[in-house]
This record gives C-alpha cells, sequence and structure tokens, in this order.
C-alpha cells in the first residue's frame, strides 16, 4: 500500500447523543426501535422504555415496557405511581411487553405484544417515577424527567435513559465479504445510477432526498409499466421546501402506478431523510448526490457512487427502506400535496467533461453504515485506525469541534498525512475558508501533517457535493452523510464501506485530481510529447554553458 506524502486536513463531525439522566434499578437489555428483538431474556423484571408524551390530543397511546422472564404470571404485578395504579391481566408472557390503557392506538405504535391494563396511571410529560410491584413489594423502579414529544425513552443496563422518536431504528452494521463495485463519479458518469434501476425486472426500491430529475422519472415510469414493483421515498419536508417541478414529477410516478411516500410530519422519526441510494433487483447503487439534474444528472456536482450487488449489502438497504417505508410517518405523496402550493427554483444544465470512466474493481470487504444507528462510531473507528494517510472531500464542515474533524485531527497528530478538501462554492465559501485556516493555524502551530484548501474546480465541475474519505489508500467512506451534528444524530443517512487496494486506487486518483487540479490525471499523449522534447532541448543547451561560481539557478533568475 504506497501513499504519496502530503500534508493534509480534515473534517468531521459530532455524535453520540445522551439522554436526560434517570434511574432504573434493575437490568435490561438494549432492543431495536420500539418492538422487534425480545433476544435477550431478562432475569428479572423490568421497566425498559416509557413513551409519555405522545402526538395526541390528552396524551392518548401512553405506555410501558416492561420485561419479564419467561413463564410470568403478570397478573400478580401491578404498575404504580405517586398517582395510580394500573392492574394487569392474568397471563403467561416472557420478554417484554408494552402495557397501556388504549391498546387499539397503541397496537399502531409498537411491535410488542400490548398489553390492556386497567387503572390510571398518567405519566406526567415533566417527569414521573414508576415501580413496578408484587404485592406490597417494589420489584423494580424506574425515573424519568423532561419526556419530549413524539419520543421514546430507553433504559440502558445501567439504568441511563436515552430519548428517541419513537420508531427509529436501531440497525447494526452489515458486511459482506469479497465481490466486486463499480466505482464511478459524478459528473463524470451520470448514466451509472440510471443503468442501475433501468435494467430491474422485479423491483425498485428509490430512496433520497429531493427528486427533480426527469430522466429518473421516466426510467421509473417505463419500469412501473413492464410489472415491476417501483417505490419511491423521499423526504416531505426539505429544507428549500418542494419545488412544482418535483411535485410535478411526483404526480406522474403516481399516476403511472408507482408508490411514492414522503416522510415527515408530525410523525417523522428522523430530523430529515437524507439518503440516497436505490435498490433494483439484487443490485444497489449508493450515492452522494441527489436525484437532480445537478447530482445524478452530471449537471453541477462533483460526486461519487458505487453499484454494489454483495447480497448481504442489498438485502441491507432494503430492509432499512421498509423500515423506513413502513412506519406511520411515510405518507403517500398524494396525502402530502392536498391543499400546498409549491414554489420555483432553477435547473442545473451544465456540461463537464467526462474526466473519470466507471471502473468495476474488486472489494474485499463492504459494510453498510446508517445513521442514527451505527454510523457515527463506525466512521470514526475508521478515522481513529488510520495508520498512513486520510484524504477527505466535503461540501463544508460545521467546525473545529465535530466529533470526525477531532478524530482527523488525532490522526495527525500520530503521524498520519491528512488532506482535507472543502467546496468553494458561494454558499459555503466564507464558513469553509475560515475552517481552512483554522486547520492550517493548527498545522503550522503543531507541526501536523494535515493540509486544507478548497477546491478550484477548472471547468471539471460546478460545486463539490461529494462526502467522500479515503483511509489508508485501502478504505473508502461514501455516501450521503454530511459531516455536521444533525446528520449524524438525526437524520437517516447511508454509507457504504469499501475495503480493497483496488476501490481505494480508484477514489484516491479521483481526490488526487480535483485536490491539485491536473494533478493524477494522464496528460494527453501531444503534450507528453511536447514536454520530452523541451527537456531534450534543455538538455542540450546546458551541456553548451560554463557555469561561473557566482551563477545562482534557482526560481528567482
Amino acid at each position: 500500500m504506497s501513499r504519496v506524502a502530503w500534508f493534509a486536513a480534515v473534517c468531521l463531525l459530532v455524535g453520540g447523543v445522551a439522554g436526560p439522566a434517570v434511574g432504573a434499578t434493575t437490568e435490561s437489555t438494549d432492543v431495536a426501535v420500539d418492538g422487534r428483538t425480545d433476544a435477550a431474556q431478562p432475569f428479572q423484571p423490568a421497566i425498559t422504555a416509557v413513551y409519555p408524551n405522545p402526538v395526541a390530543d390528552g396524551d392518548r397511546g401512553e405506555f410501558v415496557v416492561l420485561a419479564f422472564p419467561n413463564g410470568t404470571d403478570i397478573g400478580r404485578y401491578e404498575l404504580t405511581d405517586a398517582d395510580g395504579t394500573l392492574s394487569f391481566p392474568n397471563a403467561t408472557v416472557g420478554g417484554r411487553v408494552a402495557v397501556t390503557t388504549a391498546p387499539t392506538v397503541v397496537r399502531n405504535r409498537t411491535d410488542y405484544r400490548v398489553v390492556d391494563a386497567d387503572g390510571s396511571v398518567a405519566l406526567a410529560n415533566g417527569g414521573d417515577r414508576l415501580r413496578l410491584i408484587r404485592g406490597n413489594t417494589t420489584v423494580t423502579s424506574a425515573r424519568y424527567r423532561d419526556a419530549p414529544e413524539g419520543e421514546i425513552g430507553r433504559f440502558d443496563d445501567r439504568g441511563a435513559l436515552t430519548w428517541r422518536p419513537l420508531g427509529r431504528t436501531n440497525r447494526s452494521v452489515v458486511t459482506a465479504t469479497g465481490g466486486k463495485a463499480r466505482a464511478f463519479t459524478l459528473p463524470d458518469a451520470p448514466d451509472v445510477p440510471l443503468e442501475v434501476v433501468r435494467d430491474a425486472d422485479r423491483r425498485i426500491l428509490l430512496a433520497g432526498y429531493t427528486f427533480t430529475s426527469e430522466r429518473t422519472a421516466e426510467t421509473l415510469e417505463r419500469a412501473a409499466d413492464r410489472g415491476v414493483d417501483v417505490h419511491v421515498l423521499l423526504e416531505g419536508q426539505p429544507v428549500d421546501g418542494i419545488t412544482r417541478r418535483q411535485a410535478r414529477l411526483l404526480d406522474s410516478l403516481t399516476e403511472a402506478g408507482v408508490t411514492v411516500e414522503l416522510l415527515g410530519g408530525p410523525h417523522g422519526r428522523y430530523a430529515y431523510h437524507h439518503p440516497k441510494y436505490a435498490v433494483a433487483d439484487d443490485r444497489a447503487v449508493v450515492l452522494t448526490e441527489n436525484w437532480k439534474p445537478a447530482g445524478t444528472g452530471g449537471h453541477a456536482s462533483r460526486g461519487w457512487g458505487a453499484v454494489v450487488s454483495q447480497s448481504e449489502i442489498v438485502g441491507g438497504l432494503a430492509e432499512t427502506f421498509r423500515a423506513d417505508a413502513d412506519w406511520r410517518g411515510a405518507r403517500p405523496w398524494t396525502e402530502v400535496r392536498r391543499g400546498r402550493s409549491f414554489g420555483t427554483s432553477g435547473v442545473a444544465n451544465g456540461s463537464y467533461p467526462s474526466q473519470r470512466s466507471p471502473e468495476t474493481v474488486p472489494v474485499n470487504r463492504t459494510r453498510l453504515l446508517v445513521t442514527p444507528d451505527n454510523a457515527g462510531s463506525e466512521v470514526t473507528a475508521a478515522l481513529d485506525d488510520a495508520d498512513e494517510s486520510i484524504d477527505v472531500i466535503q461540501m463544508s464542515i460545521d467546525g473545529p469541534d465535530q466529533r470526525f474533524l477531532r478524530a482527523t485531527v488525532r490522526a495527525a497528530r500520530r503521524g498520519v498525512d491528512v488532506r482535507v478538501l472543502l467546496s468553494s462554492a458561494w454558499y459555503v465559501e466564507e464558513e469553509n475558508r475560515r475552517l481552512v485556516e483554522h486547520l492550517r493555524g493548527v498545522a503550522d502551530r503543531e507541526d501536523l501533517p494535515l493540509s486544507a484548501k478548497l477546491a478550484e474546480p477548472g471547468g471539471d465541475y460546478e460545486k463539490i457535493h461529494a462526502k467522500g474519505v479515503v483511509v489508508d489508500g485501502d478504505e473508502v467512506l461514501l455516501g450521503s452523510l454530511n459531516w455536521n451534528g444533525e446528520s449524524i444524530r438525526q437524520n437517516r443517512e447511508v454509507v457504504l464501506a469499501l475495503e480493497g487496494e483496488a476501490v481505494g486506487a480508484y477514489y484516491r486518483d479521483a481526490f488526487e485530481s480535483d485536490w491539485g487540479g491536473d494533478a493524477g490525471r494522464p496528460l494527453p499523449v501531444g503534450i507528453v510529447a511536447g514536454v520530452a522534447g523541451c527537456l531534450v532541448l534543455a538538455l542540450l543547451v546546458v551541456r553548451r554553458i560554463d557555469f561561473g561560481p557566482d551563477v545562482g539557478i534557482g526560481p528567482d533568475r
């Protein structure tokens, strides 16, 4: 694994969310979301989660999650707070159950078995202390305070509580060994994402933030017309709003039989649904770019992407899609658009040369990371494990104290060559320039191998929108994850981690080209021949000149 020694600078982001302090006196086992796991049976009853503040009038639909050993008769237990008591029916259970006085409502909010309780325990939004009792004995207790609206609080095995939106997943990293990836960059290869969905025979699951690509819409409509099951999942409340162009395309998709759903609203579990990927039959494409002319259309942005076919990764993406699309926060487009007006926006139409062709390269290992579930810790670990180099390309980074950036600077301090390339687009130029100056200052004061600069597109693209990292030249991280705290902790994002010398070399070469203009890009044959001729002529001239001892030769002459 040879490395080019450059002083470089990298920036990444903040992560980790801690909930308010609480107390719980018994062990509980962490679970996926609000209800899909009973993998570990508790040794004794426990209070594992509370949902005190539903998004509903009168807080209708409150519940408490209790965990019981197998074969427990829950009729012998009661749940109480300072103001009331819930009694349970005589039933034998094992694992986790959601106890509530509104079972019909709660069954739509959790996958746990729902127990219809009698009595009255009003879970206070400002905080409460709950006790699970058997006779006159308190078996376990738990305390919470300041319950956020629409969020479930989960107790860990130490009794600490973390709040997260109800329904948020807790997915593990998906890993596949071997196989190949089709690596590509944008705007160089805008046909690659379309080729993936164009060839589908059975299913297309397309996830995105916004969608304004006429070409992609037409491809999806043709697929639906030939019987392919096509499902599109987008963000319902993007920062700049839904445009008339997007509304028109989504209308057309719906009329063509495509299932179009948007996430968000009062039941949204993420700040933004921000991933960019598609599953088509047994292949998948993961991108840094939006499904719009500026991104996948190749008319503006520098982006990275990869097509993979490892069954574990494709299956993991499909499961992520279903987990998000099946949540009640996903609303049909026809419902979202009802009674709404939409604004206008410009459409990118730039034209750029294709400097880098797609390549199918072997990979040793591929991992699927998602936020807020696991990507924050995994990206941090990849940076902390770097031995030789880290190359980062990002639109922007929040600031010098972010989680990934701190990991990158730590790497530079242990001798890793770090480079950070940020966008020079007008809307981020000032903040990016400040960060570049900060990183350069750190590098100068501490004599670190850390470099940072703003991109100079030079006609190859308009602006950087890529979110990519190359670690040690043989591990690549690419996807929708912006380097800011919200992306790590609150958004749904998708990242591919691709390992191997060949895949690393492809994206490292792409980075080199953008870092140094034409550096790393093969020169045209004519230029190479001209340079060679000049060198020959210079050698002949040098041999005919007698340099005296006081003649200076250098750049100042």
